[in-house]
């Protein structure tokens, strides 16, 4: 029998965006965090999201052009205003209860509609608070617009000369320069973030929390969780804090271990992540070549098993001015079962920020590529029947979405992963000697991303929590100080105001996200290893990802489907028996993996044609490099390579 569509959904409301929408559709990219993948960017949302409710079901989703040039912060606000007026219109929450009331319902009709009632219900709008949210995307958009045009760099302690950095470059330079001076820096640039956006912080802070409170909540940080987690923020923080307590002690060993071994300005916060792997970082560099990144990332997913389900990757990888200053992926065309029961595939694009010749460049740039590659391979993977069910806006978790994300990128940190993977340019792997000594710096870099990690949220938690008259640009300083005294023990390499989810909307208490996915991390790699034997390589994981995490999207609790994947609550349990294994143990277990690793090599050749059902385009902005639309994935790869080769020639490829 052929369900049709209740009559009642004919009164859902999409508003049509302005003209200027379909110009700013791919623009919002370099503007917005890793967080902040709206709903289509904006405008094709509401469009898709229409399509549920208004025939014909069967339309196709249109994959738009990349459009970089003329970035406009009005247009980018004026599409997000649409987008959230279309999804808080309480006349399409009572469309949706009415069609509810039918009932002659299929189950998939019913799943649908349950999916988007949450949707509308969690991102509805009170009257009051409507015009608070569209002057709330004005001032976003106008601070990312200055903090993406800010005059970020360093003072070069030699000549006095500036240079020009992004974010990402200069934890690289801290992370990897022999000069201290130089390091430092790179730190002080980094802390100019802070008072540069501090002022319009403070103004979108204020106004935050009275959008909070119109929609009944406490504050901003406890209306995005309850929208997000479905939690209150006290339920959150009583996830957090055990985690809290319990590596609290091992931050202070860690500290005073770091201070015996390389002396007491190691734990400077210019100086600690050189001190603790910068001389292992540069010699390992020349087996994380850049270039081999993209090859690397399809066919270690292929080996795994992970399909793109028929959709289209588009990568922008390279840094250049004025680009946003973190990886993130965002979706111009969602994925989702129509009621035909055809697929609509699913449109992605990611960045990262390399500078393909720094030291560091390539080893980051490829653990982005598995990280938003995750990403996009869980949202083209989602099989619910409606599109909503398949956006990272409320009512999708933040902590749902980052566990697909950093279970896969959390694979580069694997002695097995390591000797398939990283190679030099004759596809000798890295050397046993570099990869222990990795593990054994890595042993106490983990404990402190940990902490680092956590100061994000305690930070915002207490920024949101301060009464109105101490939101002040002094104040807030003084905060992210003491935030980061109390968590990290110290200043943070990372300032915590050089953030980028602090800033904006879609970002902001959103940070909690990684901390809750890292904790169902580290307990799917316990269930997947006891159940498989292996994960790298393993192409029994990818089915499993899909059918346990991605194909219900958001219409399963994230909480439930961890038990379901694990067999187990999510709490940090196996996160901390990690840290806390001795690294010596650690060490013999991930010697095995690699010598057997280096014997049997990656699944996949380099060159081969990874099984990995994508259209994958790269560009560099408007520049279309590739398409593997003509001629498959390795003949896209061999060109974008030799476009690396020639506008970012190596220093040993330069013509002498």
């Amino acid at each position: 029998m052929r369900h049709r569509a209740p009559a009642a959904l004919s009164r859902l409301r999409p508003r049509p965006p302005p003209a200027a929408a379909a110009s700013a559709r791919a623009r919002g990219c370099r503007q917005r965090a890793h967080g902040a993948r709206a709903i289509a960017a904006a405008s094709n949302g509401v469009r898709v999201c229409a399509l549920l409710v208004n025939p014909p079901l069967d339309a196709p989703s249109p994959l738009p052009p990349p459009c970089f040039q003329g970035a406009s912060a009005d247009a980018l606000a004026s599409t997000k205003t649409a987008m959230e007026s279309f999804l808080a219109d309480e006349g399409n929450l009572a469309a949706v209860d009415a069609a509810l009331a039918t009932r002659a319902l299929s189950p998939d009709q019913a799943a649908a509609l349950s999916t988007l009632r949450r949707a509308f219900a969690v991102n509805a709008l009170p009257p009051a608070a409507a015009p608070i949210r569209s002057e709330l995307n004005r001032l976003e958009a106008a601070l990312a617009q200055e903090r993406g045009s800010m005059r970020l760099g360093w003072s070069d302690p030699a000549s006095g000369d500036f240079v020009p950095a992004s974010s990402v470059q200069l934890r690289t330079l801290m992370r990897t320069s022999p000069d201290e001076g130089v390091r430092r820096a790179a730190y002080e640039g980094l802390r100019s973030v802070g008072p540069f956006v501090a002022e319009r912080l403070c103004g979108i802070v204020k106004r935050r929390n009275a959008l909070a409170r119109a929609c009944g909540a406490t504050n901003f940080y406890d209306y995005k969780v309850r929208g997000a987690e479905g939690m209150s923020q006290t339920d959150l923080f009583s996830l957090l804090d055990p985690l809290e307590a319990d590596t609290r002690p091992l931050l202070a060993a860690a500290r005073a271990s770091l201070a015996v071994a390389k002396g007491p300005a190691a734990n400077d916060p210019w100086n600690r992540a050189f001190a603790l792997a910068g001389d292992v970082e540069r010699a390992q560099d020349p087996y994380y070549r850049f270039d081999a990144a993209v090859g690397a990332w399809a066919r270690s997913f292929a080996a795994l098993g992970i399909s793109y389900a028929g959709g289209t990757v588009t990568l922008d990888l390279c840094d250049r001015p004025g680009k946003y200053s973190n990886g993130f992926c965002h979706w111009p065309a969602l994925a989702w079962v129509k009621e035909s029961g055809e697929r609509a595939l699913a449109s992605a694009n990611f960045t990262s920020l390399a500078s393909p010749n720094d030291v560091g460049s390539g080893r980051t740039a490829l653990t982005t590529l598995m990280h938003e590659g995750g990403h996009a391979a869980h949202f083209a993977n989602v099989a619910a029947r409606t599109p909503l069910a398949s956006q990272e806006r409320a009512p999708t978790s933040v902590a749902y979405a980052e566990t697909q994300s950093m279970f896969l990128d959390s694979l580069c940190g694997d002695a097995a992963w390591i000797a398939r993977y990283a190679r030099d340019g004759s596809g000798a792997p890295v050397p046993w000697p570099l990869v222990e000594a990795a593990i054994r710096a890595g042993a106490a870099g983990e404990l402190f991303a940990v902490r680092a990690m956590l100061s994000v949220p305690y930070f915002e938690k207490a920024l949101y929590d301060l009464p109105e008259s101490e939101v002040t640009p002094e104040r807030v300083l003084a905060l992210t100080d003491e935030v980061e005294t109390l968590i990290e023990g110290g200043a943070s390499p990372r300032p915590l105001l050089s953030v980028p989810h602090v800033l904006a909307d879609e970002s902001a208490a959103y940070y909690h996200g990684y901390v809750l996915a890292e904790m169902a991390v580290h307990a799917t790699r316990a269930a997947f290893s006891k159940a498989f034997g292996s994960v790298v390589d393993n192409p029994a994981v990818g089915p499993a990802l899909r059918d346990g995490y991605w194909a219900p999207g958001n219409a399963a609790p994230f909480p439930d489907l961890v038990r379901e994947v694990t067999g187990a609550p999510l709490s940090h349990g196996a996160w901390v028996a990690a840290l806390r294994e001795p690294v010596e143990d650690r060490v013999a277990r991930e010697r095995v993996a690699y010598e057997e690793a280096v014997v049997k090599g990656p699944a996949i050749a380099p060159g081969d044609e990874p099984a990995i059902d994508a259209r994958v385009r790269f560009v560099h902005g408007d520049l279309v490099i590739a398409d593997s639309a003509a001629g498959g994935f390795a003949a896209a790869e061999a060109a974008f390579r030799a476009w690396l080769a020639a506008e970012f020639p190596r220093p040993a490829d330069k013509a002498e």
